[in-house]
């Protein structure tokens, strides 16, 4: 995907990325602040999820991008993995903080906890964190 077609900015996954060090251990003074865990919400409604499975390992950093013009959630936030590819939603039940802090300003982003398919349904398990300097 080209960058000007990319549902995430390139600063931001530099922000995301420039966060760890070898190993995912994080850089020193950059504080990771540990925000909630949750499933990934609607992956059975994304198409080629099966295509994807494979690009959200253990330990994957995922990107999150607010979508306020959602029709069904205008606190919606779509996370997506490192080639910008839609994986799905923060749960409606867990975004309204995250979504306000995002729109504050603040970096907010996942780490794959657990990835595996239950029957049909791609189960991806994150660890949602902050990053603040």
């Amino acid at each position: 995907m080209a960058d000007s077609d990319s549902l995430v900015p390139y600063a931001q996954w530099l922000a995301i990325k420039g966060a760890f060090g070898k190993g995912g251990v994080p850089m020193p003074f950059v504080q990771e602040i540990f925000l909630l865990e949750c499933h990934v919400a609607g992956t059975s409604h994304i198409a080629g999820i099966g295509d994807l499975a494979d690009t959200v390992p253990v330990g994957e950093l995922l990107a999150f991008v607010r979508e306020r013009d959602n029709p069904h959630d205008g606190l919606a936030i779509l996370i997506c993995n490192r080639d910008s590819h839609k994986l799905g939603y923060v749960p409606q039940a867990k975004n309204e903080v995250l979504a306000r802090l995002m729109d504050a300003g603040k970096l907010i982003f996942g780490k794959v906890e657990y990835s595996g398919w239950k029957e049909n349904w791609l189960r991806i398990v994150i660890k949602v964190y902050m990053r603040d300097l």
